[in-house]
């Protein structure tokens, strides 16, 4: 938040960032400007800080100061201010709190989300005015503190809490509206029943006993329709509420005036439609409780991830340990780490050594060591051994803090197919008001006798059936269930976006280096002549390496390390100019290098020339080793494929994209590796700035494209992509240039991203044409087109029904993405 305003709100303390600032001068500029400003009492700006904190002798409007500092030639950065919303039910809810946001003056944009009921709002408006703006327009709000990567435990309980009351209103609605359906309704379709009342409490105590029930109904668990319905009525801002309470006041006042008054209305109209009321509300209340616990299932991939943190730590301080709450864990704090706990913090192990479980992490299932000087993450869980760590991250800035936070940015987008939804949604409530109006005055004038009961009953249908809850729900839940099981499979979407547009690519590409290959060199072949031991041969050439800084000798020496072999000693190291290296081991003359070396020392490579045309075939050099004037081998060190590339290769081919690579090898090298894979398209030999001209010429060629880097070198052609997709390592989530973040640390999380990305808008493709297809049709049947045709009539209880089903079925098709299958399994994407 780019403002705090604390104290009595008569005498406020307000800090404004300021952006421009470069020396004392700029300094006093800004204090005078402010200065100026009727209201302002004090003002401190910190050349340091960039920051200018203000004591107010009397409320200032914000917008006032900001105006200030941008005449005085500087600038108030925009922030980002989060804010939970309460009381919207449906899209005009939505609509209209964004409407009301936007006319804040410093507000540059807002997005409300039905689904996780937040706001985000970007500007520079204070938190408390975007809250005020909230409340005037008939909703309340408050501010979530964006550095808590934690789901708030009390916000959590005030759900539960909702949908208990929901749970208890609809039972007791359902108990008191049942009796009501069954007197009324029995009456007209089982025979018998209405002579049964007829002969026991007669016609006119049924409509009493009606009445009492209906009112009870209306009086307690209705309540919330009149209490936020007429408001916003008179507000001239109507709402799903709106459209209920104006439908069964309409039938029960009707019913009320049959029951008490009868003679106020013309002869052969007299009829109650309590039922209609009562169930009604009975039917909205059940379809607003399954969708309560639908909107709860959707959030689970965040629950999930809050459930993975440590709620206390074992801290070592003043000479003794403590278990304090993890929230209190301070950078640099000493925490000990028993076995089967989870890690609290991220750090770097200290002493002791374990073997912990990333899983959560990177998705690689195989427990990772961990000795003194490794990092360790938080959230993940340590397995036999214990050990202690010193916190390097706490609270907010820990990895999986990060990556619940990505999450729910994501889930919290609004993507561009809203807002079309958006624009419909705006004048959706006023349309649906008046074509309920124009139903009643057509069927009162040219309606069958009796009009007036016809007209009532076919305006309560048409408001009651076009309650907009699917439509404002239709992108948002699969917004969050599509993220959270894109969270679940290592694919954090950073930008909403990129979800909607990562199923148009066309072409993948990929770089080479740390990307397709496990980015550093290492030994992939080593072939021995006759008369040679693989281990003595290995352990004599890493000797002579070991005196060189070079890559390749250096992947040479892990190889025998890796290997456990034991260096031998050695003397009279030499390099050879051009050639190679030459030194003696054990007493043997070890000589090493490319194919012309060994023909200046007078040996014949032929007894290798199968190896090396393969190898050359496979972009590599073959590197030879003599010892004693003997060939004894041949090797060859590159940078490994990822086991995991092949497959993800063939799983993009799968999905009809083309792939290309990207990558500063030589042509040679790179065409081999090209054939290998089945890469449609190599870019070879482009030094890193050439990437962007790459990516800009592929993108012209072939249309929407992905880039995939590993979000560090590959900056700039992750930001020029149309969608910029970052392989993780598993702690480095907070990858500024890309889109999308893999966390599994390989290629395999491409296609399952591009194929989620498909899946969740083919889902919201199908919710909202649902919605709109919904309303569009059934509107005009409730308004009663069907009559003079096929005697068809909806009644206002049928037309509560489906409105209920329609919210529930948007809601359940986006639960469907929880069941969403990747294209490779979780198994193999953490190979």
């Amino acid at each position: 938040m780019s403002a705090s305003i604390t104290g009595d709100p008569a005498a406020t303390a307000i800090s404004l960032p300021i952006e421009g600032m470069s020396c004392a001068s700029c300094v006093g500029r800004v204090e005078a400007a402010l200065g100026k400003v009727e209201g302002v009492g004090a003002v401190a700006v910190n050349l340091a800080t960039e920051r200018a904190n203000i004591r107010l002798t009397r409320q200032v409007d914000r917008t006032a100061l900001v105006q200030a500092v941008e005449k005085a030639g500087y600038s108030v950065p925009a922030s980002t201010i989060e804010l939970t919303i309460e009381g919207m039910t449906c899209a005009s809810c939505v609509a209209r709190v964004e409407r009301a946001l936007k006319a804040v003056p410093g507000v540059l944009e807002a997005r409300v989300n039905l689904a996780t009921e937040r706001v985000t709002v970007h500007g520079s408006a204070a938190a408390d005015t975007l809250v005020a703006a909230i409340k005037n327009a008939g909703y309340s709000a408050q501010v979530i503190d964006a550095l808590d990567g934690d789901v708030s435990e009390e916000a959590t309980a005030k759900k539960d809490a909702e949908r208990a009351t929901l749970k208890r209103d609809l039972i007791t609605a359902a108990m008191l509206a049942l009796p009501v359906f069954v007197i009324e309704m029995g009456s007209h379709m089982v025979p018998g029943v209405h002579e049964l009342i007829m002969r026991t409490i007669g016609l006119q105590w049924s409509w009493y006993l009606q009445f009492i029930l209906t009112t009870l109904v209306l009086a307690g668990p209705g309540r919330r329709f009149y209490r936020t319905g007429f408001p916003a009525l008179l507000r001239l801002a109507p709402d799903m509420n709106s459209l209920v309470a104006l439908g069964t006041m309409a039938a029960y006042a009707y019913s009320v005036i049959a029951t008490f008054a009868a003679d106020l209305l013309p002869a052969g109209t007299v009829n109650v439609y309590y039922e209609a009321a009562a169930v009604i509300v009975a039917l909205i209340l059940l379809g607003r409780f399954l969708e309560a616990r639908a909107k709860g299932r959707t959030s689970e991939a965040i629950q999930r991830l809050v459930g993975l943190q440590a709620r206390t730590a074992r801290v070592r301080r003043d000479g003794s340990t403590l278990d304090i709450a993890v929230g209190e864990v301070a950078p640099g704090d000493v925490v000990e780490v028993r076995p089967g706990e989870r890690v609290p913090v991220d750090g770097e192990v200290v002493e002791g050594q374990s073997y912990v479980d990333e899983s959560m992490i990177t998705g690689e299932p195989v427990p990772v060591s961990k000795s003194a000087g490794n990092p360790v993450v938080g959230g993940t869980v340590n397995q036999t051994g214990a050990f202690a760590l010193r916190a390097t991250a706490v609270g907010g800035q820990t990895v999986l803090a990060q990556i619940i936070r990505l999450v729910e940015q994501a889930q919290g987008s609004k993507l561009p197919i809203q807002g079309l939804v958006d624009k419909v949604t705006m004048w959706f409530v006023p349309a649906v008001m008046l074509a309920a109006a124009l139903t009643f005055v057509i069927w009162l004038i040219v309606g069958p006798s009796p009009a007036l009961t016809f007209a009532l009953v076919n305006a309560v249908a048409v408001l009651i059936i076009a309650c907009p809850c699917a439509m404002g729900l239709a992108t948002p839940t699969s917004i969050m269930v599509g993220t959270g099981r894109g969270a679940e499979l290592g694919v954090l979407f950073r930008k909403g976006e990129a979800l909607q547009l990562l199923k148009d690519a066309k072409i993948v590409a990929v770089d080479k280096t740390g990307t397709l290959t496990e980015g550093r060199p290492a030994l992939t072949d080593l072939e021995t002549s006759a008369g040679f031991e693989r281990a003595q041969v290995l352990a004599r050439i890493a000797a002579v390496e070991s005196r060189s800084e070079h890559p390749i000798a250096r992947a040479l020496v892990d190889a025998a390390e890796q290997e456990g072999l034991s260096l031998p000693t050695l003397s009279n190291f030499k390099s050879v100019t051009g050639f190679g290296v030459r030194a003696d081991v054990d007493g043997a003359r070890v000589e090493i290098g490319a194919d012309r070396y060994m023909r200046e020392l007078g040996l014949s490579v032929e007894v290798f020339a199968q190896t090396a045309e393969r190898l050359g075939d496979e972009g590599k050099s073959p590197l030879y080793a003599a010892i004693d004037g003997r060939l004894a081998a041949i090797a060859a060190v590159a940078d490994p494929i990822k086991a995991s590339t092949p497959g993800a290769i063939a799983a993009l081919h799968d999905l009809g994209l083309q792939v290309a690579m990207i990558t500063g090898d030589n042509e040679r090298t790179a065409q081999a590796i090209a054939r290998q894979l089945g890469i449609d398209e190599v870019v070879a030999e482009v030094l890193p700035e050439g990437k962007v001209d790459a990516v800009r010429r592929l993108k012209a060629e072939h249309g929407c494209l992905a880039f995939v880097g590993d979000g560090i070198n590959d900056a700039p052609a992750l930001a020029e992509a149309d969608v910029g997709l970052a392989i993780g390592t598993g702690t480095d989530v907070a990858m500024e240039a890309a889109d999308v973040v893999l966390m599994s640390g390989n290629l395999n999380g491409v296609p399952n991203a591009i194929a989620l990305s498909k899946a969740t808008i083919g889902n919201i493709r199908q919710n909202l044409f649902w919605a709109f297809a919904y309303n569009t049709a059934l509107i005009p049947v409730a308004a009663g087109v069907l009559y003079p045709v096929y005697g068809l009539l909806l009644s206002p209880i049928f037309a509560a029904g489906a409105m209920a089903l329609s919210s529930v079925f948007v809601l359940g098709n986006a639960l469907r993405l929880r069941r969403f299958q990747a294209p490779i399994a979780a198994a193999e994407t953490a190979a």
